[in-house]
């Protein structure tokens, strides 16, 4: 068995709402300054930076894991991470197709940028990314679990987009293996008030700067040792721990 520390709600400069210097290498090197092993990459309702986020990561010797934070229609956050590129980025492209195009206002909400993986800017995305999609909480769910991905509801502790504060509860349809949290502080009332005794407990920063990228604080323990250790190998295993399909 191994420890990893993780972070895995990170945004880059590719969300309105992140800082522009939230790019991928940049994302993985404060990862590495951190002391994290797995890091994940969840911007608003695109994967485009995906492919040079698990390029930073690897050379800095992090597991990068490709993921979304997916906005329902009904404006819940979740977080959809999965446990290969090709999936992530087919994923990407079915929920573009569900997006309502609104023009991004650049001075309003802030920069789109899609990077390569020298951080190099490619493309400009116009239109706005975080809006509401047209895919409900069970048909963002069921599309997740189609494309092999792990889909949880975001910050359920925080008012602005968590399902709990939107919906006034955690619905019993779709399941969700597991819960995101922002901090500690409310794990146990949440898990009390709200049935959460099924679930998994994981953490996200949810970070837009790079000040605010996780510390080590939380971890997972994989089955994975010298021998056996790759990146493809974590990645599947983190997934599957968090589908529940794997032993603690």
């Amino acid at each position: 068995m191994m420890r990893f520390y993780y972070d895995v709600h990170l945004h880059s400069c590719l969300s309105p709402c992140g800082d522009d210097d939230m790019t991928p290498n940049n994302i993985a090197g404060m990862g590495t300054v951190n002391g994290l092993q797995i890091m994940a990459l969840t911007d608003h309702n695109s994967t485009a930076n995906c492919p040079a986020f698990l390029a930073a990561c690897k050379k800095q010797g992090i597991v990068g894991i490709p993921g979304m934070e997916l906005t329902t229609a009904e404006d819940v956050h979740l977080v959809c991470l999965f446990d290969n590129l090709s999936s992530a980025l087919s994923f990407g492209e079915a929920v573009n197709a569900a997006r309502v195009p609104i023009a991004n206002k650049v001075k309003v909400f802030g920069n789109q940028f899609v990077l390569d993986e020298n951080d190099v800017l490619i493309r400009t995305e116009e239109n706005l990314l975080p809006n509401a999609t047209l895919l409900s909480l069970e048909e963002g769910t069921a599309l997740c679990n189609a494309f092999g991905g792990v889909a949880y509801p975001a910050h359920i502790d925080r008012e602005a987009n968590g399902i709990i504060a939107v919906l006034g509860d955690m619905p019993a349809n779709p399941h969700f293996p597991c819960v995101e949290f922002r901090s500690t502080e409310k794990v146990a009332e949440y898990t009390e008030k709200y049935k959460l005794f099924d679930k998994k407990v994981i953490f996200g920063s949810d970070a837009h700067y790079l000040w605010d990228v996780a510390e080590p604080n939380h971890y997972v323990d994989l089955d994975v040792d010298d021998e056996s250790y790759s990146s493809a190998r974590v990645r599947t295993l983190f997934v599957q721990y968090l589908k529940g399909t794997t032993d603690e």
